[in-house]
């Protein structure tokens, strides 16, 4: 596989991951039950019988189902690209609603729009005040790399960001 197309897939699985997680915390809160959620949001699709029930030939059907969705050259082998393609899709279905739903929440005019006035302050602007621990009406690189490592985030999103090992 060549550099730029690992380089991609990477990217795309760290992207994957991160929006999963932000819907994951849009459901609510995760942990060991956060799968079974998904599972029950997709429970009525996988009853083909429409019994209520889920039994073992049903969720194989589906596994099977999904991986020749996603083998597109029909070889029976999903390779880098075919697995992008297969998780930008999740990426764009996940987005998609959760952008509903953000429009949904707080559309205060119904306009189907979300205006500056709509949209709720960043993080940064909500904790500004505690992040500028100075106080000097600033927040500096080393003061925001200190409210990261207050969350016990700082070492894992600085290694992301660098780009290297957790530091």
């Amino acid at each position: 596989m060549s550099a730029p197309l690992k380089s991609t897939v990477a990217i795309l699985a760290l992207l994957g991951t991160i929006f999963a997680s932000a819907a994951q915390a849009e459901r609510g809160p995760g942990g060991p039950d956060s799968r079974g959620k998904m599972l029950l949001e997709m429970f009525d699709s996988i009853d083909t019988d429409g019994d209520g029930k889920l039994t073992e030939a049903e969720l194989a059907a589906h596994r099977e189902a999904l991986f020749t969705a996603s083998d597109t050259n029909g070889d029976g082998m999903l390779d880098a690209k075919e697995l992008a393609a297969r998780q930008l899709a999740r990426f764009n279905e996940t987005l998609s609603d959760r952008t509903a739903r953000m429009i949904e929440n707080r559309d205060n005019n119904g306009d189907g729009s979300l205006s500056l006035a709509e949209v709720d302050e960043g993080p940064g602007q909500r904790h500004f005040a505690r992040i500028d621990s100075d106080n000097d009406g600033a927040i500096s690189k080393a003061e925001a790399e200190a409210a990261m490592d207050r969350m016990g985030k700082g070492k894992h999103r600085k290694g992301m960001m660098q780009g290297g090992a957790n530091n």
